[in-house]
Order: structure tokens, then sequence, then C-alpha cells
């Protein structure tokens, strides 16, 4: 019988452009990554939201 392993984020997050659209890979709690695939504009208005948001620092 293999021996169970721990699962982690499976990676850093990473943000990557493919092709027309942009690739976000996120990692999860409990293991495995949230893989969302956005045109540009949306990636813009995701930023734009994120940086609203009153728990998120300001640069």
């Amino acid at each position: 019988m293999a021996a169970m392993k721990p699962r982690t984020g499976d990676g850093p997050l990473e943000v990557t452009k493919e092709g027309r659209g942009i690739v976000l890979r996120m990692p999860i709690e409990g293991g495995g990554r949230l893989v969302v695939e956005m045109t540009p504009d949306e990636a813009a208005d995701l930023g734009a939201a994120i940086e609203q948001c009153e728990a998120v620092p300001s640069r």
C-alpha cells in the first residue's frame, strides 16, 4: 500500500498570457489549484474590483 502524502497548494499563484486569454492558477485550501481563463478586459475588471476591496492594502 502506498504512503499517503499530505496535499499542498500545488504551486504558487500564477497569472500567464496564453493565446488571446489570461490564465489565473490559484492554490486553494485543501490542495489543488483553481484555474480561471479570462479575457484581458475581464482581468482588468477583476484587478479593479480587488483594489476596491477594503481588506486589500493599497499600494
